[in-house]
């Protein structure tokens, strides 16, 4: 015999039969579960159960958070791109940007600037302001023109930035203009005033991506007003350079503090930067819960200096005179060098202890002194409709009402504020009051380093680009 197989034992017999019986019942057993309906119902209604009891756990987050979240959140936050926006930025030679800084010093002819180009724009870290929690310090001396340098430190760390240019829907330029434009306000030759900004032109026309769509989805971002960028042959000459009337400039999208309401097509206004630059969700939300909490036993106040002129003393020196008359305003009054008006703290003390801020119009329409009151939870009250209505369309409610007063300021109502302040319902009082709290997000500049951390919340950089990219998309069509 070539081949034989072994016989097995008796014993190892008996346990092959023994296994083969126990195989046979577990087929039938399971023969029977997949043949009775009641059986097959009972598994799969614990099968449902239990993968939906695993879902409430593990996906959705618990009420009480959720409703935290709501008060700052938008469709996309700093952490996460949307895939609305593509953006990428323009490795420009250094004397357009950072180069600037190499000069600090004289980048102001009012005042130096080193301190105020630190920490990438916020200025220098303040220690004696109210943050609520063990967290990193998010207050900063921040220069009310320093926007420029804030916007592209957290473009350069933000989540939807791309390094590939044909992936882009968005171009940005980060020119330093108005650091620059600032450098030179005295500066008589109109020439040399005007010289980097036609080499900026000149640089940009000689790029690929410029000519995709002639710089229709390209943008710059500026921290100063418009009017400091937009002189012209025959109007007067108070230092501006003439980057904004140059006819590639006119195609780009440019962000500043200030636009012109009547020539500024392309312009759009952002806020100007205040104190307040949070790295979490948790130093916003914190902000906000004390603000709402603020004792406020002032109906209305005012902080500002007189100023020259006809029209810009009338108004400032008759809120002067109503706050000084009653005992229902507090006055901050700026004049002789008043320390306190350069104190971040005393500045938003004034304000959180305040139902209504008095905005008039400062050496332009606009003020930082508007977004310091919606910060402190003040309700905005404006004596033109250029200092903010015409200006901040993307980052204001389209009701006006709903979040500031507005007085003519040639009306019969600015000669009696604190009337017409009396008469406005208390119900209305405190739901304005909310919603320009709920504004604070949109209108606060975030830390540059929270980018690839989730924010949960829109801030102003965020909010910018996702209108950008929407305009964009409307003109190259």
């Amino acid at each position: 015999m070539l081949l034989s197989k072994k016989q097995p034992s008796a014993a190892a017999a008996t346990k092959w039969i023994e296994k083969a019986k126990y195989q046979k019942h577990k087929e039938s057993y399971f023969t029977f579960f997949l043949s009775n309906p009641q059986f097959r119902y009972a598994a799969f209604l614990f099968l449902f159960l239990s993968l939906w009891f695993l879902l409430q756990v593990c996906w959705f987050t618990p009420t009480r958070t959720a409703h935290l979240v709501t008060q700052t959140t938008s469709k996309s936050s700093p952490g996460k791109c949307n895939g609305d926006v593509s953006v990428y930025v323009y490795d420009l030679p250094a004397e357009f940007n950072l180069g600037l800084l190499h000069d600090c010093s004289h980048l102001n002819v009012y005042t130096n600037m080193c301190p105020h180009v630190a920490n990438n724009g916020l200025g220098q870290p303040l220690d004696n302001m109210d943050h609520g929690s063990g967290e990193s310090n998010p207050w900063f001396a921040t220069h009310q023109f320093i926007a420029e340098m804030i916007f592209h430190a957290r473009v350069e760390n933000h989540p939807c930035r791309t390094w590939d240019p044909a992936r882009a829907n968005l171009f940005y330029v980060p020119f330093y203009g108005g650091l620059h434009v600032s450098s030179k306000f005295r500066e008589q030759n109109h020439t040399i005033r005007d010289a980097l900004a036609v080499r900026l032109v000149d640089f940009l026309q000689e790029q690929p991506t410029w000519h995709k769509n002639n710089g229709k989805d390209h943008f710059i971002a500026l921290g100063r007003t418009s009017w400091d960028f937009m002189r012209t042959d025959s109007g007067p000459d108070f230092g501006a350079n003439s980057l904004l009337n140059l006819p590639s400039v006119k195609n780009m999208s440019v962000l500043t503090v200030e636009r012109n309401p009547w020539k500024g097509s392309n312009q759009h206004g952002i806020p100007y930067p205040s104190y307040f630059h949070p790295s979490t969700k948790e130093q916003m939300m914190t902000w906000q819960r004390m603000v709402r909490r603020s004792n406020r036993p002032y109906l209305f106040s005012f902080i500002g200096a007189p100023r020259k002129g006809v029209g810009k003393a009338a108004i400032r020196d008759e809120m002067i005179k109503q706050c000084m008359e009653s005992t229902q305003c507090k006055l901050l009054k700026c004049d002789n060098g008043n320390p306190k008006c350069y104190n971040p703290r005393e500045i938003l003390k004034v304000m959180r202890e305040s139902q209504f801020c008095l905005q008039a119009p400062g050496d332009s329409f606009t003020r930082r002194s508007t977004f310091d009151a919606i910060l402190s939870g003040c309700i905005p009250v404006l004596f033109s409709r250029h200092t903010a209505y015409t200006q901040y369309a993307w980052f204001l409610p389209e009701e006006a009402s709903e979040y500031s007063v507005y007085m003519d300021e040639q009306g019969d109502e600015s000669k009696r504020i604190e009337e017409v302040l009396m008469k406005i319902p208390k119900e209305n009082v405190e739901r304005m009051r909310a919603t320009v709290i709920d504004m604070i997000p949109r209108l606060t500049y975030a830390h540059p380093n929270a980018s690839n951390s989730d924010l949960g919340f829109e801030d102003a950089v965020d909010v910018a680009l996702e209108a950008l990219a929407r305009d964009a998309r409307n003109i190259i069509q």
